[in-house]
Order: structure tokens, then sequence, then C-alpha cells
């Protein structure tokens, strides 16, 4: 009889963990496929579909408890399907879909599809929270609690649990109320999250996103107008607002020490209402103005912009011995662009300070002037900028320069692809470029190799940045057949990049020469 126990134990233990199983595979919400032909019908119907496949049944099973509450959050929204690699029915399904199993340390894979088409391989982190708000906008950022060095900020998803923090949180609360995809918000998040880890203890640093309607008493009751709004509470009472929005963590650690309420701005007067020797131009009157005098430096500003501030006592000061001439070269005069929005979509003002020469009401390029001296120089002798040096997209080199269109049916076909996502104004990114740019010159014969750059500033490039988690300039992704495998956090040298790829070309010799000896 001493014997019976265990075995009856492992007995039970058999019968029910079948049991769990197949009650996650009967889920009516998870749709289990194992035929091509069911899998191009179900992409054909659903336009937001994750497919789970697994290289066995036992290796499916946490994720499968998972993914059936998440199908009860997304119903309406998102599909969510599963296939079971290890299958001799599904094995050529998934080897049809590109699934690569064979790491000894991978059992499972999921893929998204939307519209019919592969998006993307789900690389967030695998939580219900995360899954669910990838599927409501798969083309959304990540969570904010997604990163690693924000583990210390309360993250709050509900207005309960707002209520409950500000009810029961002894310490000091310093809550930022967000949006998604505010990029002011996205510049202070790591100083806010480096601020939370250093006052761990002394103050709770929490976020919110605020952003969607169900927020709107929130958002109405903290007089939130704009994001981030950044509040400060004590024992649950809101005292007033943080609204140094350009601040590092030092600077939010040392206001913590002795909080103190924003102080009052004395309103700016407008540039315009300061007199001085620039004239001031309109959405009305600039044409007429243009007509009415034969050359014309127009500088185009915004009333925040530190840029214009810097520069505007240079331009008024060479406006004052400009129009101060008996026979003056030219006059200068201003546009505040946040005012006159005509006058700055008509010219594709997209950054400040931004000059404009105008002679006989024709319009020309300037170059780069910001002194006194240089703006007299130029109105008496006005000439057209040198052209500009070719962008690295323009240059003739072996980095494949890829935009949000083509860049996943570029990469299924390259066996190792190492990607450079990048902003053209990026000092850093300025800095790689020549050693990126030689590393794909040095593997130019390889067909098998592909070194490749994303600019994510490009319209057509801001969803697909955002869908790969890029955060900073310059980050570097490493995909295999168009699926990304790992970031990559070593030497942004030639040496650095060259080393990887060939570890990586190493790798396949000896995969290959282990199949040879086997055969």
């Amino acid at each position: 009889m001493a014997r019976a126990g265990p075995a009856w134990l492992l007995l039970a233990i058999w019968v029910v963990l079948p049991t769990q199983l197949s009650s996650l595979k009967g889920s009516s919400l998870i749709e289990r496929i194992s035929d091509s032909k069911d899998l191009k019908k179900l992409l054909r119907t659903r336009n937001n579909v994750l497919v789970l496949y697994s290289r066995s049944e036992a290796a499916a099973e946490n994720h499968l408890r998972l993914l059936s509450t998440v199908a009860q959050a997304v119903k309406g929204q998102g599909t969510i399907c599963w296939v079971d690699c290890g299958d001799a029915e599904s094995r050529k399904l998934c080897k049809k879909m590109k699934v690569d199993l064979s790491p000894k340390d991978k059992k499972v894979e999921l893929f998204h599809y939307q519209d019919g088409a592969f998006h993307t391989e789900y690389n967030r982190a695998v939580t219900f929270k995360s899954i669910v708000a990838f599927l409501k906008d798969p083309k959304g950022p990540p969570l904010w609690e997604e990163d690693p060095g924000a583990k210390d900020v309360v993250h709050i998803d509900s207005e309960k649990d707002f209520r409950r923090l500000l009810k029961k949180e002894e310490k000091p609360v310093l809550m930022m109320f967000y949006a998604p995809w505010c990029s002011m918000c996205k510049r202070m998040m790591p100083h806010f999250q480096k601020a939370a880890t250093q006052t761990r203890g002394h103050s709770v640093l929490a976020g919110m996103n605020v952003y969607p309607s169900e927020f709107e008493n929130i958002r109405e009751e903290y007089n939130v107008r704009g994001y981030p709004t950044i509040c400060y509470f004590e024992k649950g009472r809101f005292l007033f607002q943080y609204d140094n929005y350009g601040s590092t963590a030092e600077d939010i650690v040392e206001w913590l020490k002795n909080p103190q309420p924003p102080q009052p701005q004395v309103p700016e007067t407008p540039w315009a209402d300061e007199g001085g020797s620039v004239y001031h131009l309109t959405d009305e009157d600039f044409d007429q103005f243009v007509k009415e005098h034969s050359s014309v430096l127009v500088m185009f500003h915004a009333p925040w912009c530190g840029h214009c501030k810097k520069m505007k006592p240079e331009f008024e000061k060479a406006a004052e011995v400009l129009h101060g001439e008996a026979d003056s070269s030219g006059v200068l005069a201003a546009v505040d662009a946040t005012v006159n929005k005509a006058l700055a979509e008509r010219f594709h003002i997209s950054e400040f300070p931004t000059l404009k020469y105008f002679k006989n009401g024709e319009k020309y390029a300037v170059p780069v002037l910001r002194t006194k001296k240089k703006f007299i120089e130029w109105m008496q002798n006005p000439q057209a900028p040198p052209p500009p040096e070719p962008t690295w997209e323009e240059q003739q080199t072996s980095v494949l320069h890829l935009l949000g269109d083509n860049f996943r049916d570029t990469l299924k076909k390259k066996k190792h692809a190492l990607v450079m996502f990048y902003a053209p104004w990026c000092p850093h990114c300025k800095k790689v470029v020549p050693h990126f740019t030689a590393t794909a010159d040095a593997f130019k014969d390889d067909r098998k190799i592909a070194c490749a750059a994303v600019d994510c500033i490009k319209d057509k490039n801001q969803d697909l940045c955002q869908q790969e988690a890029v955060k900073a300039y310059p980050t570097f992704h490493y995909y295999h057949y168009g699926k990304f495998a790992e970031k990559y956090d070593s030497d942004r040298t030639e040496l650095g990049f060259t080393n990887f790829i060939r570890t990586l070309r190493e790798g396949d010799h000896e995969r290959l020469g282990r199949k040879k000896e086997e055969l």
C-alpha cells in the first residue's frame, strides 16, 4: 500500500494536465489551425490576427492559458489562432509560413497578420496588458511599463487604481498624465523613471495614460490641457503642478526635496509689439509687401523658439543698418508662424528659425545666416547657397535604405540583416555612418547578408519605427529572415559590426558542416 500513493498521485497529475490543456485548446475564442488553406481563408476574412506557433502541445500550454484571457479582452477587435508545429499535419504549414523553432531555447513564436498579410513578429512583453494593448493598436508604441528602466514607476491603468493610490499612499506622489504619441512625454520619460529609482522609498513617481476618452473626468479634474501634465500630491491631496518639462532626473530629484508651486509667468511681449527696425508681416499684408520691396529677407519664427530668440537681436541690428542706408540693398522682415499659419503652410515652414529671400516677389533659397555681419553681407550681394551635400541615402554605398512598405519583404530574403534606425540630424548617427557603410561594403558580395538603414524621421517610416520599439538614435536590430532576433548593443565601429556578422556566418558554416557529417 505504501507504493500505491505515489503511483496514484502520478496518475492524477497525468490526468489533470491533459485535461487543463484540452480545455485551453477547446477555447472557443482561440482557433486551432492545421491547414494552409484554412489559415489563408482566416487571413482573408479577419484583419487583425495573432498566431501562436508552438513546437508541441506542451510547449504551447502557458501561452494558451494567457492568450485565452487576452482573447476575451479583445473579442470583436482581434483574432487569436494556434498552430501546433509538432503535429504532422501542421508541420508543412509552419514551414510554409517560415516559422523556425529549431533553436533549443525557442518553443513558440507569435506572428501578427494585418489586412491579410504578415505584419510583424510580436517581440514585446508576453503579458496580458501588453498583448491586449498591441492587438487594440498593432502600430502603436509599446506600453511605458515594458521599458525595463521604468520598473520603479507606478503604472496606473484605471481611475479606480488612481483613486486607490491617492487614498492609501503615505509618501508624496508625483503623477505624470501622458499620451502615448506625445513626443515631449517620450523625451521626459527616461528622466522621470530614473528619478523614480533614485527617490524610491521617499516619493512615488507614477504614470497614467489619460488620452483615452474614458479618462475625460480626470483630465477635467486636474486641468490636463496638454501632455505631459505632471501633478504633485501629498496624502492624497493635489497641491500644484510640476512644470519643468525640460528637466533631467537630477532636476526632478532636487525639486522633490523641497516641492514648490510654479512661479507665475510674466507674459512675453510679442516681437511685433516691441518696436524696432524689422517689419512684421501677416497673412493679409505679406504679398503686397514683397511686391512693393524688391529685396526682402524674411525670418519665420515662433515665440517659444530658443534659437529664434538668440538670433532676434542680430536680425534687429542688421535691419537698423540696412534700413538706415540711403541706397539700401534691401529690408528685413519677420513672420510669426504660429499666428500666420497660412504663410507657414504655404512656404512649408517646419522648423524655426527659417529664412526666405524674395527678389521682386520671387522666392529664393538662403544659406545659414545667424549674425548681423552675415545678414548685411548677404543682402548686399545675395548669392544662391552651394548645393547641399548628398544625404546618406543619395550616396552610392552597399547599405540598403528601406521604407515601411518594403522593409519586411526585403529582409525576408536575407538570412542575416543588421538594421540601423537613425535620424539624419542625430550627431551619434553621423559618427556611426562611415563605420556602418564600410561594414556594408565589406559584405556586399554575400547575398545572405544585409546592412540596412531606416530613416525614422520620414513619414513613411514612423509607424515602422514605433513597431520596432525604436526610442533612441541610432538603434541597431538584428533580423533573421525578416524576423527580429535581438538588439545589437556592442561596439558601434566597423570592427564591432564586422565581428558580429562574421560570428553569424561562422555559425552557419559550423551547422552546415555538422549536417554533412550526419549525411
